[in-house]
């Protein structure tokens, strides 16, 4: 009989995602390097509307704790309409129910994922909203999802963010499926907007999977 269980209960660590999928992070220095080179400029426009963005962010975290729903509201959904990811050719789906059945066979993996951003009909990039989970809680959750990727041969991107830290992934699910991420960018390091950052990346990922 094949049993049925929450991701969040199931995959609770890297190593549990590690053995049930054979994933492994790569040693290979190249395997993600779209975080890293020839990242777009940003304009002077786009660099204000971010600062607005975090400004407007920081007014209420300060006041409260933000639920998933605020971060995706004040950050998520304006970073991904700067970085063109809501026109053509991608399409959003959202709280979309993922099924996922490991190797084993007797039991099927079922959760649920904040924003699913799909280009030509391909799942290629997910982003994970946290607000008060660890990203060593998050990060297992999120590449499950990302293991259902319909097209192993190409590449599927994850973005985690809690709304204070966010961190890209990229994932190969052919053959001996591998993974590497990113560094870390914070909204909480003074007199800086790793907004930018994170935009920059964003264009950078849109790009790539529009004309691949």
């Amino acid at each position: 009989m094949i049993q049925t269980v929450p991701i969040s209960k199931t995959i609770t660590s890297l190593e549990d995602l590690e053995q049930r999928f054979n994933l492994s992070p790569t040693d290979n220095d190249l395997f993600f390097q779209e975080w890293q080179n020839n990242l777009p400029e940003l304009t002077s426009q786009e660099r204000e509307t971010l600062d607005e963005i975090k400004s407007r962010f920081e007014r209420h975290r300060k006041r409260s704790t933000l639920a998933e729903g605020v971060i995706n509201q004040l950050l998520i959904g304006p970073l991904l309409t700067l970085a063109g990811l809501y026109d053509e050719p991608f399409y959003v789906t959202t709280e979309a129910s993922i099924n996922l059945e490991v190797e084993q066979g007797d039991e099927i993996l079922r959760g649920r994922i904040d924003t699913l951003v799909i280009a030509q009909k391909f799942w290629v990039l997910v982003v994970e909203s946290k607000a008060t989970i660890a990203f060593s809680v998050a990060l297992p959750q999120a590449m499950t999802y990302m293991m259902a990727n319909p097209n192993p041969k190409r590449p599927v991107y994850g973005l985690i963010g809690n709304g204070d830290e966010f961190m890209f992934i990229k994932m190969l699910t052919e053959g001996v499926p591998q993974y590497d991420l990113s560094h870390i960018y914070s909204l909480l390091l003074p007199r800086q907007n790793q907004l930018q950052d994170v935009l920059r990346i964003l264009k950078q990922i849109a790009t790539i999977i529009a004309y691949s």
